[in-house]
């Protein structure tokens, strides 16, 4: 993967380095995460889990991605 075909974004502080075109929902799946315990946020704005598969990282994208734990 050369510079010209990559995509560099943060990750709760991480710098992350993805394929051109790849969506939140591809990012949700190659980290392994539960869509339904996560909140996202890109670029200090919380996303609808529904457009996940619309939504299109760009470099210099922020994401914060918080799980929820149950507890008692």
């Amino acid at each position: 993967m050369n510079k010209l075909n990559k995509v560099i974004i943060k990750v709760n502080g991480k710098k992350l380095i993805l394929n051109p075109n790849s969506s939140v929902y591809d990012l949700i799946n190659k980290l392994k995460l539960p869509i339904n315990k996560v909140a996202i946020e890109l670029n200090k704005e919380i996303i609808d889990k529904k457009k996940i598969d619309n939504i299109i990282l760009k470099s210099k994208d922020n994401i914060e991605i918080v799980h929820f734990i149950g507890g008692g």
